[in-house]
């Protein structure tokens, strides 16, 4: 039997090993993206494939020493008259960051997974623990989301240069809405319901290849320091919000304001 495994999640890749007796997770890569395959190889490799929706399918390779780079996917050769096909089918050309995903380029498949995923899944399982949060007279109910959900704003736009992210800001702001209705509904069973969106970018894999410019980031373990404070605020004082992370570090739990990018 195998004393190492590699378990690929829609939140991560998780190598899980057996140590007297009992499995505890060791390592954990990839942290908020969804990890669709795993291969581990005989010279000691392994390879994850991410599903990043609207960034496409990423591969990427751990060496024997352990360090992680992304690789180029795998791809079938074309078949006689593809190229032609593939000329005429493409996108009319529309004023955006290159390497940032279009709207009129992005499939309504990829477009529907990023509900799925973030409103869809948060919803179901806001319902399946919600009887034990009541039965226990209280509880607290975090969705993660982004600033994505405030982008790009009103308009007009000079400047068009940033590219947006239709599906993923769009999820993120129907997350929201999904929070403030959660929270009016549990309020009356002390349940906080909030969200918690990062105030400065994290470079989570999918941002690094997306936008690796920035300069002033935030550090995963200060949100995750966010999330744990934030579960456990009084219901009947901070519930229906939508928060930075620093906005819970500093003790304030301000709401982001609508207009805020």
């Amino acid at each position: 039997m195998a004393n190492r495994l590699h378990v690929g999640t829609r939140k991560g890749l998780f190598e899980v090993a057996r140590r007297n007796g009992a499995w505890e997770v060791i390592d954990a890569q990839f942290l908020g993206d969804p990890v669709s395959a795993v291969l581990a190889d005989t010279e000691g490799a392994v390879y994850a494939a991410l599903d990043l929706g609207h960034f496409g399918a990423k591969l990427w390779r751990r060496d024997c020493t352990g360090a992680w780079r992304e690789v180029a996917v795998p791809a079938f050769p074309p078949k006689p008259g593809d190229e032609s096909r593939a000329e005429s089918a493409k996108a009319p050309p529309v004023a955006a960051k290159p390497d940032w995903p279009p709207l009129l380029g992005t499939p309504l498949g990829a477009y529907r997974r990023h509900f799925e995923i973030s409103v869809f899944a948060a919803y179901e399982l806001i319902q399946m623990v919600c009887p034990d949060m009541i039965a226990a007279k209280g509880g607290s109910i975090i969705n993660v989301t982004s600033v994505a959900s405030r982008l790009p704003g009103d308009g007009p736009y000079p400047d068009r240069s940033g590219g947006v992210l239709p599906g993923y800001g769009g999820s993120k702001a129907a997350l929201e809405h999904l929070t403030w209705c959660a929270a009016f509904d549990l309020q009356g069973h002390n349940i906080a319901v909030n969200a918690l969106s990062p105030s400065k970018p994290i470079m989570t894999p999918g941002l690094s290849y997306y936008a690796p410019g920035f300069d002033d980031v935030a550090q995963a373990d200060e949100f995750a320091q966010a999330a744990a404070e934030l579960a456990l605020v009084d219901p009947q004082v901070v519930t229906g919000r939508t928060i930075g992370h620093l906005q819970v570090l500093d003790g304030s739990f301000r709401s982001f304001p609508r207009d805020e990018s």
